[in-house]
Formats: C-alpha cells, structure tokens, sequence
C-alpha cells in the first residue's frame, strides 16, 4: 500500500511574486525573474499565463499563449502584385517565429459592392475568399510552415 501524498505535493506549485532586493536607487520595475520559482523551466505558455494571471499585460503579458491563436488560413498575396484599394497584405507568424506568407484582407471599414452598388456581406475576419480576389490575382492558399524542433531551456 502506498502511502497518500501531502497535500504540498498533490497540488501544483504557485508562484508567488517576491519582492526582490534591488538596488533602491535603480528600476523597481518587476522582471519576468519575478513570477518563476528559481531553477524552474516553465514553458512560454506557462510565462505568459502566470503574467496573466498576475494582471500584467505588458512585454511578454502583451503576447497570447503559443497555440491560442492559430494563424489564419487565406489567399496568398505575390511579392510584386499591386492590391486594389480596400485589400491589404496580412502578414504573420508561426509560434517558434517562422514568419508565413502575407495573406489577402480586406482593409478595416472597407465596404466592398456588387454590379448594381449593394454592399456585398464582408466576412467577420476579414480574410478574403477566393470569389472575391481582386481580378488577376493567382489563387493559392498560404502553407503554414512545419514547427522548429527545439532543445532549447524549457522544452
């Protein structure tokens, strides 16, 4: 029979915000250093959503958690095409920094319309489907490039 774990070791470890010894003279501005246990390695994940959880959404706290935010799918835009007014160059990237070819949007508050001037119904997202390219332009959805394999510390 095995004995029961303490409650300490059943539950997951909470960081608790220390105040460090800083010099008083120098920036009191808290660092990442603050909200991780010494000789932790937790992911970027797991930095961002304990920075969150403290309120702090600002440098690292400004970014979502890796995976939370999938990049949009759409029409790949050609180096040198020449975009009608109303659509824009998407440009983004994969969690591990790859960036992804610029994708085609339609521009924020651009209305587009139809042969007799009706407003057409603008996706929520504003990523243009393949009916409503810009003529000319080649239709080819983007390729979200394969994760990096990392070593690096906290993987």
């Amino acid at each position: 029979m095995r004995p029961t774990p303490a409650a300490s070791e059943s539950e997951p470890r909470t960081v608790q915000q220390v105040t460090p010894q800083r010099d008083p003279y120098g920036d009191q501005t808290p660092d990442i250093s603050d909200y991780i246990n010494k000789g932790e390695k937790p992911t970027m994940g797991e930095v961002i959503d304990r920075l969150h959880r403290a309120g702090v959404y600002t440098g690292l706290g400004a970014f979502s958690p890796p995976g939370t935010r999938p990049p949009l799918m759409g029409i790949a835009v050609p180096e040198g095409f020449v975009l009608p007014e109303g659509y824009v160059r998407h440009y983004q990237a994969t969690d591990d920094g790859q960036r992804i070819e610029p994708i085609l949007m339609f521009a924020p508050g651009f209305q587009l319309h139809d042969a007799a001037n009706r407003p057409i119904a603008m996706p929520k997202d504003r990523v243009v489907p393949p009916e409503l390219a810009p003529p000319g332009m080649p239709i080819r959805r983007i390729a979200i490039p394969a994760p990096i394999e990392s070593g690096g510390p906290g993987r």
